[in-house]
């Protein structure tokens, strides 16, 4: 073991000097965040969470430590992407191991500047929010983000013409780094069309479906539109509609049933140091896939999220308030009875490197 230790060491020490001797001519790059929240709810239970990486309540809690390798020249581009800590856990469910470690881990290769081939395991193209911390504006997740894909493990091909650009792939079930034993014919298709006639405005038209591990179908669509007003403002705005047929066995189907939800993100940078979000969601889970599994007849949800994001260089506080509405008795209230409506308070520090 001290061996070992050494070696890691050793290695690390290595490659830190290199990259800071040489790092006019290596096309290695090393960067990495950290990120620790503290949350208190309102009606003292960490059960009303119902979204990603925030199930706590009174207690300071450790997000996620990211380390990104990234190896890149003109045709090549090789990244190692690790995460660790309670939200990189969230995020590979699947995995055990040092496997849940892995955020991406992939090979890209460019024949020319127009066309892009990727294999191994990348992020989601579905959604506007990103697992890292630093790279939303509200620390706590939408129901969306949460019940959309996380990542896939595949091979893709990406191509630009002139403002629009395409995107077919082929990947393993959502979410799965490799398939369980029997189910190594399932797969998703995924595809992407993106418009970007300017800095001001972009638009992502995203897919992706197929036959899932445990044999159900599902088809799900989303658009994300990003729009930049002026200097200090901007539009961000996610839709996503998903349709899920289950198996009844001897290979058939039920009737897809289906889960929707619509964002809205109102940005406002009052200067470099200070910014604020708001962002307004819907989530309708009428049929119980989601949030409301277990609750007859389903029902929606209105999440109501504003956070600020004060920068003091590589440090960014996001001081954030919190409310989400149901129609029905989704959360509970400090004398354990149902209620359909949750309040919290929450402090995160995110430090970028």
């Amino acid at each position: 073991m001290k061996k070992t230790a050494l070696l890691l060491l050793a290695f690390g020490c290595f490659v830190t000097a290199h990259a800071q001797t040489d790092s006019s001519t290596t096309p290695l790059s090393i960067t990495g965040s950290v990120d620790v929240y503290y949350k208190y709810d309102f009606s003292e239970s960490k059960y009303n969470n119902k979204t990603s990486f925030t199930n706590s309540h009174n207690s300071f809690e450790l997000g996620m430590a990211t380390v990104k390798l990234e190896h890149k020249t003109s045709k090549f581009d090789v990244v190692a992407d690790l995460g660790f800590g309670k939200r990189a856990t969230e995020f590979a469910y699947n995995d055990n191991g040092i496997l849940a470690a892995v955020k991406q881990l992939y090979i890209s290769y460019s024949p020319a500047d127009w066309i892009k081939f990727t294999a191994g395991s990348w992020a989601t193209h579905v959604g506007y929010e990103l697992v890292d911390a630093y790279a939303n504006r509200n620390y706590s997740m939408s129901y969306m983000f949460t019940n959309g894909p996380f990542f896939h493990t595949g091979f893709k091909a990406e191509a630009t013409k002139g403002k629009s650009g395409f995107m077919l792939g082929i990947a393993n079930p959502t979410d799965f780094k490799y398939v369980p034993d029997g189910r190594m014919n399932k797969k998703f298709l995924l595809a992407q069309y993106s418009f970007a006639p300017s800095d001001q405005f972009k638009l992502y038209l995203n897919y992706v479906g197929g036959q899932g591990v445990d044999t159900s179908k599902t088809h799900q669509f989303d658009v994300v539109i990003t729009s930049k007003i002026s200097s200090k403002f901007s539009l961000g705005y996610n839709g996503t509609l998903n349709n899920t047929q289950t198996s009844i066995g001897q290979g058939k189907l039920a009737d897809g049933k289906s889960w929707w939800g619509s964002a809205l993100y109102l940005n406002l940078d009052a200067s470099d140091h200070f910014g604020l979000t708001l962002r307004e969601e819907y989530f309708s889970d009428k049929n119980s896939l989601k949030v409301y599994s277990g609750y007859l007849g389903g029902g929606s949800v209105f999440a109501s999220t504003l956070s600020a994001n004060v920068k003091i260089k590589s440090l960014i506080l996001i001081p954030e308030l919190r409310i989400d509405q149901a129609d029905k008795n989704l959360f509970t209230n400090k004398n354990g009875r149902g209620a359909k409506t949750d309040a919290n308070l929450l402090l995160a520090a995110v430090y970028v490197f």
